[in-house]
This record gives C-alpha cells, sequence and structure tokens, in this order.
C-alpha cells in the first residue's frame, strides 16, 4: 500500500499546442473571406494542417492548388513570421507577427489570382 501515486494533469494533449486557428484568428479570417466572395473574387476554401503550420486556402474555382493561403506558422524561425500570406506556388507574398495587422494592411484588390 506504500508504493501508491497520485498523478494529476497526466492529460498529454491537454499540454500540446493548439494545432489550429483560434476562435479570434478564425473569425477574422472568415470575414475576409465573406468580403471577397461578396466581391467575386473568391469561390471556395479549405483548412490544410501540418506539422510546422495551418493554413486557410482559397480557390478561385474548383481546381486542384490554391491560389493563396493564409498561414498561421506554429514552429517560426523569426518573430514576424508568425501568420504568412502565400501564394499558388507557396511563395511568401507577406508576413507579420498579427494575423489583424497582415489582414488589414494587406490590399486584397490588388492581389490578382493567376489562372
Amino acid at each position: 500500500m506504500n508504493k501508491i501515486r497520485l498523478i494529476i494533469n497526466n492529460d498529454t494533449k491537454k499540454s500540446e499546442k493548439q494545432k489550429f486557428f483560434i476562435k479570434k484568428e478564425l473569425q477574422c479570417i472568415l470575414n475576409l473571406y465573406a468580403k471577397m466572395v461578396s466581391n467575386g473574387s473568391w469561390k471556395d476554401y479549405s483548412f490544410s494542417t501540418g506539422a510546422k503550420e495551418v493554413s486557410f486556402d482559397v480557390y478561385q474555382r474548383a481546381s486542384e492548388k490554391p491560389v493563396l493561403r493564409i498561414t498561421k506558422n506554429l514552429k517560426p524561425n523569426y518573430f514576424n513570421e508568425k501568420y504568412l500570406i502565400k501564394d499558388k506556388d507557396g511563395k511568401v507574398i507577406k508576413k507579420s507577427e498579427s494575423l489583424n495587422f497582415l489582414i488589414d494592411r494587406t490590399s486584397w484588390n490588388r492581389l490578382k489570382l493567376i489562372k
């Protein structure tokens, strides 16, 4: 009986980092998406996850590749690489430490979606 141990907070899933967008981030992205859909610029979206990033992928049509990605970098090398906007080839267009700042400071009408 003297070998009983009390283990507190053994749930390893709670201690892992959140591997998705939080509610405020997702709300900001979906507000932008609604605005761009009403413009007729964006047609569809999807989410993709990986070990290092989570992304909101934007499609102009039902195609194989997304034309634009809003990415949350889970393991950034620098503080300003937490949120990224990438084109269809994966080239970084813009980066910032704040998602709101990134979305507000990007002129979305100037970004041409290449077919």
